[in-house]
């Protein structure tokens, strides 16, 4: 025990500070209405000041603003809003990955291309799973099984 208590003598170990926990790295999508070269700088300048940012790509065309790093999404909208830009979060997902892209208010013309709005009508099945299962093998399914 002599040599423990040595080592505790030399070395401080303080168990009451509590670790602050690190945010996770993740990307940060936010759709900001940009004109000229000049509002790009501003938000590119505004956003990659932050703490945490790793890489900050801005996309004109697009209206995008894709945001690389250890941060939180709410705290970079508000970098981008104090630029004095309308910003909100992206709204859009890809157009392969709904089920019902021409469902009702996910379609949008001003979405970039191969783009439609995130809303629930055009993520979920309009009958789910059980419906699938309970027509598999009706009489009135004409795709049904014809085992039976």
């Amino acid at each position: 025990m002599g040599v423990l208590d040595r080592l505790s003598d030399i070395f401080d170990f303080d168990v009451s500070k509590p670790r602050k926990k690190r945010k996770p790295m993740q990307t940060v999508d936010i759709k900001v209405k940009m004109d000229c070269d000049g509002c790009v700088r501003r938000v590119r300048n505004a956003v990659s000041s932050m703490k945490g940012v790793k890489s900050v790509d801005v996309d004109r065309k697009q209206s995008k603003v894709s945001v690389s790093g250890y941060v939180e999404a709410g705290k970079v909208l508000n970098k981008v809003k104090s630029t004095g830009k309308r910003a909100e979060l992206w709204p859009y997902v890809p157009y392969n990955l709904v089920a019902y892209p021409y469902a009702r208010q996910a379609y949008d013309k001003k979405a970039p291309s191969g783009y439609v709005k995130n809303v629930p009508q055009a993520l979920a099945s309009p009958g789910g799973p059980e419906e699938h299962f309970t027509t598999l093998f009706s009489d009135e399914n004409p795709n049904a099984c014809s085992i039976m």
